[in-house]
């Protein structure tokens, strides 16, 4: 079938489109799943089941997330079991729920993924005229060589290029953009050299977005251990700009005077090798296995998709594991 553009004039030249559109029943299955999901309560409940650290709720737990009746609780849970994003199992009185193992990659890129995406603001367009940002850039890559002799020119102009299109494909408010590319370029610099065998204990932190959990973590590691362990945090798919309720919580922990203003950070390999101990929290398989790293994911809730009240209790999860944690890095009597 030749499908026409509808915005080409009658007198421009049309060529057809050959599209791979989804099949009619693949597009009807998904499109049932995707019903199954357009309501809030039920997106809520499977966001609770899927961050639950037992690995599955409790009807009870479900419950208490609305204000409605058991019959219309039941009716919810059932719709998301008969579109097979759930299976049940009773014990005794209660009845208990879990993701299907088989689709919770699916739940946890739909809520760790899409769900961030849909709420974050658009992208603004660059401030700053081409050749000034190129200048600008220029003249941080020389200063960088200068500083960092032992590596090379072409290496050290590589990653200072690399950090400000990784930043500027998410970046919202570009007017200090150059600035925080300083910033990356100067820890991936760091992170090149770093000897995992000396110093301290280093943890990445890593969630799809870096605007709400693994800065949270990171910041939770600082303000428990101080200087004995380095604390970084990045995301596989930066927003734009940290949550404005998570904002809040760092500003109470860090001081709203802090040295640097917290921003999403790009994943990257150097950052994965440089780190001691690395722990994902919702965003699936992205980091490279690097020989001698540890690992970790943490099932905690994303505060983007969270209330204030339910930030805090949030970072309250978080801050429990960061403890057990840091028993393991920098013990008691170290």
């Amino acid at each position: 079938m030749t499908i026409t553009d509808p915005d080409r004039t009658a007198d421009e030249a049309c060529a057809p489109i050959h599209g791979h559109a989804m099949g009619v029943e693949a597009a009807a299955s998904v499109a049932g799943t995707l019903k199954a999901l357009s309501d809030p309560l039920r997106l809520r409940m499977l966001s609770a089941i899927m961050t639950d650290p037992r690995g599955e709720s409790c009807v009870c737990d479900l419950a208490e997330l609305a204000e409605v009746s058991q019959p219309t609780v039941s009716h919810h849970l059932k719709t998301l079991r008969s579109a097979g994003l759930l299976t049940s199992e009773r014990r005794g009185t209660w009845v208990w729920y879990r993701i299907p193992e088989d689709r919770r990659g699916a739940v946890t890129s739909l809520m760790d993924g899409f769900a961030p995406a849909a709420l974050a603001p658009p992208a603004a367009e660059s401030e700053d005229p081409p050749a000034d940002v190129d200048l600008r850039l220029t003249h941080l890559a020389e200063e960088l060589v200068a500083e960092r002799p032992e590596l090379s020119e072409d290496l050290v102009v590589a990653i200072v290029r690399e950090s400000y299109t990784a930043l500027a494909r998410s970046a919202r408010i570009t007017a200090h953009l150059v600035t925080l590319t300083e910033r990356f370029a100067r820890q991936r610099l760091v992170d090149l050299t770093r000897d995992r065998e000396a110093g301290r204990p280093q943890v990445l932190f890593v969630c799809v977005a870096n605007a709400g959990r693994s800065q949270l973590a990171a910041a939770l590691v600082r303000q428990m251990a101080g200087d004995r362990v380095v604390a970084r945090s990045a995301g596989s798919a930066p927003a734009t700009e940290v949550h404005p309720h998570v904002r809040s919580l760092l500003e109470e922990m860090e001081g709203a005077q802090s040295a640097e203003e917290p921003f999403p950070t790009p994943l990257t390999d150097d950052a994965v090798r440089a780190a001691d101990v690395v722990i994902t929290m919702g965003c699936g398989d992205v980091c490279p296995v690097i020989p001698g790293v540890r690992y970790e994911d943490w099932p905690v809730g994303d505060p983007a998709l969270a209330s204030p009240e339910e930030t805090r209790a949030i970072r309250d999860d978080i801050a429990a594991r960061v403890r057990t944690l840091l028993e393991t890095l920098v013990p008691a009597d170290s």
